[in-house]
């Protein structure tokens, strides 16, 4: 199985911040693309996380460009119907050909073990983390970064 060795995400609140959390948890390595300006639905990114800005404050491109430099994208969400920006991430994984999972608090035989087949299977080594922002989904930062803890620190 390839481990994952980097996560990137987009900088966003909830499952964004989730990854880039949970990277910095384990001693993963981190990073990705974040809008010029490095805006969040919060006000500016914090400093903390080192992102790139992209040459754009539309968010579309920096979901775009995170979801063409990984191996493959995780979605983690509340629920299984996606909108918004969290299901442009799926037309950009598909764009560039790169694997993508939903994992939900219903994911079987758990989120934690349906995301660890799936990595192992897809062998990702860099790991876009996306989904909805905190404002969006309040519980999916805590879903996330449990998951995301669990499965890394394996």
């Amino acid at each position: 199985m390839k481990q994952v060795t980097k996560i990137v995400s987009g900088g966003q609140t909830g499952a964004d911040r989730a990854g880039l959390d949970a990277a910095i948890a384990v001693g993963l390595v981190y990073g990705g693309w974040c809008p010029k300006g490095r805006k969040a639905e919060d006000g500016v990114i914090p400093a903390n996380y080192e992102l790139q800005e992209t040459t754009s404050a539309d968010y579309l491109r920096r979901t775009d460009w995170n979801a063409r430099d990984s191996d493959g994208t995780v979605i983690f969400a509340m629920k299984p119907k996606l909108s918004g920006g969290t299901l442009k991430t799926v037309s950009f994984a598909e764009k560039h050909g790169r694997p993508l999972v939903v994992i939900t608090p219903e994911s079987l035989p758990s989120p934690s073990e349906a995301l660890s087949a799936w990595l192992s299977d897809n062998r990702i080594g860099v790991l876009n983390v996306a989904g909805p922002r905190g404002s969006k989904e309040p519980l999916v930062h805590g879903f996330a970064f449990s998951v995301l803890t669990k499965v890394l620190a394996a």
